[in-house]
């Protein structure tokens, strides 16, 4: 089955290119790496907490990749917002140590990386309800040792606008999460060594705008500093 998501990635990823490079390119080349993420983990059995114009945000804006996460109430699916909160934020809060909040939680953390790198992330056309997308990390400097393994995290957003789905402020709902790791490959060539990269399909929730989604995504090492972030724009 996981070889059977990464070639249909690579296919919808593949058309995209070939089809539709005229129409958008849809990927984080030419935007300046986010310097700190900015995670918002609101109940979706808070209606308030989404409606608040007084709603937490980064003191400095530029730079800060914001991201909205919806988490399952007690009230399950009869909470106000559980259209769309989703297990991923479960899985982020039990990552993080955190238990899930009653109104809204919030989780920063800035780019730590001694090193420079590159993080690179992208996706094509939406086709039958999934994007191909990609991650792709790259140290800046050659003969620099790595991580001996690292998590990766890329996350399917929804831009919702100020003014509208009833938020007074710009919301970056996150409507589905990729996380893995990668080991290091000490059987491969230097350069090898010194590149990682996933491509896989991911589904397009039921409800969410295609011409808002983007990618945000994140690379970070066993003790969970951030290496390197990206976020895509379409063009």
């Amino acid at each position: 089955m996981k070889n059977i998501a990464r070639t249909l990635a690579s296919v919808l990823v593949l058309t995209y290119t070939a089809s539709a490079l005229a129409q958008a390119s849809c990927s984080s080349d030419g935007i300046p790496q986010p310097v700190a993420i900015f995670e918002r983990f609101i109940s979706a059995d808070c209606e308030v907490c989404w409606s608040d114009a007084a709603t937490p945000a980064p003191s400095a804006t530029a730079g800060v990749a914001v991201l909205d996460w919806i988490v399952p109430g007690k009230a399950g699916d009869e909470a106000p917002l559980s259209a769309a909160a989703t297990n991923d934020a479960l899985a982020r809060l039990q990552t993080l140590g955190r238990k899930p909040p009653v109104s809204t939680d919030v989780h920063t953390a800035a780019i730590e990386a001694a090193t420079p790198a590159r993080l690179r992330v992208a996706h094509g056309m939406p086709f039958n309800d999934y994007l191909g997308v990609a991650i792709a990390f790259t140290p800046l400097q050659r003969n620099v040792a790595t991580p001996g393994a690292m998590d990766f995290y890329l996350l399917l957003v929804e831009s919702v606008p100020a003014g509208t789905e009833g938020t007074k402020v710009a919301r970056n709902m996150v409507r589905n999460m990729l996380h893995g790791t990668w080991e290091k490959r000490e059987k491969l060539s230097k350069k090898e060594q010194m590149k990682w990269m996933e491509t896989r399909s991911m589904r397009i929730p039921e409800g969410a705008q295609a011409e808002r989604l983007r990618l945000v995504g994140w690379v970070q090492d066993a003790q969970g500093s951030v290496l390197a972030a990206a976020q895509s724009t379409c063009r």
